[in-house]
């Protein structure tokens, strides 16, 4: 009887869940490219969803579909129109987004909503000119908390990091990994279970919400942190332009108005603290597991690191034509103020 209360329950709930698509005018392809489980398709998209649902009284909705493409192709899987929505991660396509490894620097004061606030502020007064999303409407902007270091063996120092295979993202975390001397190996994050429990790697850069979402706890049982992080990560969360073109205009404007731009980041950022907070506790729980915080000694060697990576980003920002000290210097003092 349990077991047939539990198939009803789902039953219904999955009913009620087509209902709700079927009673929308659009009804959206989300492509999900981490495990269902994660707060990317856990916690996000269905915050996202919501917001698009009672911003258009129940004309706009989505769905999640996985397995469309791998992370690195998202970008290209929605411009193509073979799926509707996405989240990408600037860092798996190295070239192709100068703008975005900004909101990424070391050195930033904050949680990952206050980042993303910033990051949307920082993006909608000097980094739109570059349009490096072109083709694509963009709906948002968020980083994910700091990255930290995750090893089988546990880190002393920092100087323990030079020569270690280390799962790297890409972006300013592969700039901070060649300055730490680790050797870079690259896979998306949905790899990098297999690539640590194979032995292809010692590390993995990334931030604490992967102690849970991607079960780092049972490949990756140390955490070497850095006050602050070594890193952070940039993400956008796009739609087809000809999936939003088609919309009503007045469902566009509400959506516009309501949900995207600084709204949808400050909950994607703040959806990301939770799920670090929840990693956090994860790894605490689990008695293989340790976090082991840098010494001041260290902190003060990483200093020289992140003001390099910092210069170099800034001057590839001013190649482009954006007055880089200006925008950095923004997204500081948006990062404090909200």
């Amino acid at each position: 009887m349990n077991r047939l209360f539990k198939l009803a329950a789902s039953a219904a709930i999955f009913v009620s869940a087509t209902a709700g698509a079927l009673a929308a005018d659009y009804n959206f392809t989300i492509a999900g490219w981490a495990p269902p489980t994660h707060g990317l398709n856990s916690i996000m998209w269905p915050n996202m969803v919501k917001m698009m649902e009672e911003a258009s009284d129940g004309k706009v909705t989505a769905e999640i579909k996985y397995g469309l493409a791998p992370p690195p192709a998202m970008m290209d899987l929605v411009l193509d129109g073979a799926a509707d929505l996405t989240v990408i991660f600037h860092g798996y396509q190295p070239g192709r987004f100068v703008g975005t490894k900004l909101i990424e620097l070391p050195g930033y004061e904050g949680n990952a909503e206050q980042a993303s606030v910033a990051y949307w502020r920082v993006h909608e007064e000097h980094l739109a000119k570059l349009d490096e999303h072109k083709g694509v409407k963009l709906l948002a902007l968020h980083t994910h908390g700091p990255g930290q270091m995750h090893t089988n063996e546990k880190i002393g120092s920092l100087a323990d990091l030079d020569g270690l295979k280390t799962r790297i993202g890409g972006g300013v975390a592969g700039d901070v990994g060649a300055e730490l001397g680790l050797v870079g190996i690259r896979v998306p994050a949905p790899k990098v279970y297999e690539t640590l429990a194979s032995g292809a790697a010692d590390a993995v850069a990334m931030p604490m919400e992967s102690r849970k979402g991607f079960k780092l706890t049972e490949v990756a049982k140390n955490v070497y942190e850095m006050p602050g992080g070594f890193y952070r990560g940039s993400f956008a969360m796009i739609m087809n332009q000809e999936a939003f073109d088609k919309l009503p205009d007045d469902v566009k404007a509400v959506l516009e108005s309501e949900v995207f731009g600084e709204v949808a980041s400050r909950m994607l950022g703040k959806a990301w603290d939770q799920i670090d907070s929840e990693g956090i506790a994860v790894t605490k729980s689990s008695e293989d597991n340790s976090i082991s915080v840098a010494s001041d000694a260290d902190v003060a060697a990483y200093q020289p690191i992140i003001d390099k990576v910092t210069t170099s980003v800034l001057s590839e920002l001013s190649d482009k034509g954006v007055d880089a000290k200006a925008a950095h210097e923004m997204i500081q003092k948006e990062m404090s103020a909200n």
